[in-house]
């Protein structure tokens, strides 16, 4: 991460965001987002190289609010000052002149002063000219398929309340798949924000192992409850559904969450503890309106609702204390805290049953019930007596959080993850989960 030119960005940012608030009429307040990225992108497949180069994008977003209305415009930001006034101010003319064909908005949120913040987290990452030999090498002889993605990330947040916040932090990520001449795969993520290749290369060595475990034929599994480890990853996609109607308040109000019954006394196993932790700088603590959310913030503690996840919006409409949450109330940096069970000792734990490495396709199939549906997905295998016997044809479960996370749940592991959020779908995603791997007993299979 080059200082000096995270500093004229800054800078830039900060005289564009002092342009647009001098010429705010009165009664006008607004709020100017900052999104940017210089990335560098590698996609391969049999471990060659099929797409390379380097992106750099940004882009701003305004929030204009008079009347009781709001209107927003999103625009480039190229860090030439003399390019982006003009186009900032043609955007803020366009807002003035969509909002008076606008409806009121009686819940509106105005801005207000959370103060100066300044993150910066540089990493050490592999120079240009060497990443592709660092990642293939190890995989020369196997079909590797992915994408990695590396470089910094910049958010800034601005408003004419007075606030100014500043995050910039650089990290890469190594999204892949070993894939077997029976189109079998080993699914792999590796990441961080510094480059560790002995760690790297120890990785490839377990993904190596399960590459070999899936040439043996794959075992048919009959539909029932079957004593089930799931790896991070797949515990990762697991808590992510709570993003999508779980810990939002606004949704435990409208009665359509999957945590209902956990809000009306219902626990789950005193080992499942999850919380909000942005003390590891993989994302910023301010939200879109700028305002700073808890260090730490505990959701559920020992298997008891503790805290749910509550907007500005929200707190308007129910007149309630926000606690910094983004305007989907969704989980920004959650981690699950680990159990006791050493990576040694998951499968003689398992014993005999599934040991699922990764999940797919998951939805609610009776949300306020917090029933949950998927499949398994790449290197999963049955286990007999502590041993992995034969790879598994893929299947679909159907089950309820209230049991896999509740009287269900055996053992957490002693070690964690970081899973990242890996999507690059009109920029690079920060942030993604920190969790244990998990036995759980019983757990349905439907398919």
């Amino acid at each position: 991460m080059k200082n000096q030119k995270l500093e004229h960005l800054e800078s830039s940012f900060q005289q564009l965001c002092h342009l647009l608030i001098d010429k705010l009429q009165s009664e006008e307040y607004l709020t100017i987002e900052l999104n940017g990225e210089q990335t560098q992108f590698i996609r391969f497949n049999s471990a060659k190289v099929r797409q390379t180069g380097i992106v750099k994008d940004g882009s701003i977003k305004l929030t204009l609010i008079a009347n009781q209305r709001t209107a927003f415009a999103t625009f480039s930001f190229t860090g030439d000052e003399t390019v982006d006034s003009q186009v900032a101010v043609d955007n803020l003319n366009y807002l003035r002149q969509e909002l008076p064909q606008l409806p009121e908005d009686k819940h509106i949120v105005l801005p207000e002063n959370n103060g100066i913040t300044k993150e910066v987290y540089p990493g050490k990452l592999l120079s240009t000219e060497i990443a592709v030999n660092e990642i293939l090498s190890p995989v020369y002889e196997l079909d590797m398929t992915g994408l990695y993605t590396a470089g910094s990330i910049i958010r800034g947040n601005s408003n004419s309340a007075g606030q100014f916040h500043w995050f910039a932090t650089e990290n890469y990520i190594v999204d892949y798949s070993l894939i077997t001449p029976e189109e079998k795969a080993v699914k792999g993520i590796f990441s961080g924000k510094n480059w560790d290749h002995t760690k790297y290369l120890d990785q490839i060595k377990t993904d190596k192992k399960q590459f070999i475990a899936l040439e043996k034929p794959s075992k048919t599994i009959k539909p029932g409850g079957y004593r089930t480890y799931f790896a991070p990853a797949a515990v990762a996609d697991l808590i992510s559904m709570l993003s999508w109607g779980g810990i939002s308040e606004s949704s435990l109000r409208r009665g359509d969450s999957s945590l209902l019954k956990l809000q009306q006394g219902k626990t789950l196993s005193s080992q499942f503890s999850l919380q909000e932790n942005f003390s590891k700088g993989t994302v910023p603590r301010f939200n879109e309106l700028g305002e700073i959310a808890p260090e730490i913030l505990p959701i559920i503690t020992q298997g008891n609702l503790v805290n749910t996840l509550i907007s500005s919006r929200t707190a308007s409409e129910y007149n309630l204390t926000p606690n910094g949450a983004n305007n989907y109330e969704s989980l920004r940096s959650p981690e699950l805290l680990p159990g006791n069970l050493a990576q040694e000792e998951i499968l003689s734990t398992l014993n005999t049953g599934l040991y699922v490495s990764n999940l797919h396709y998951l939805n609610w199939s009776d949300r306020t019930g917090g029933r949950i549906t998927g499949m398994t997905r790449y290197a999963c295998f049955w286990v007999e007596n502590g041993e992995i016997i034969a790879p598994i044809e893929n299947l679909r479960f159907d089950e309820s959080l209230y049991r896999f996370w509740g009287e269900n749940l055996i053992a957490l592991t002693n070690f964690r993850e970081f899973i990242p959020r890996t999507g690059t779908y009109g920029q690079r995603s920060l942030g993604g989960i920190l969790t244990p791997g998990m036995i759980v007993n019983d757990f349905q299979f439907t398919l």
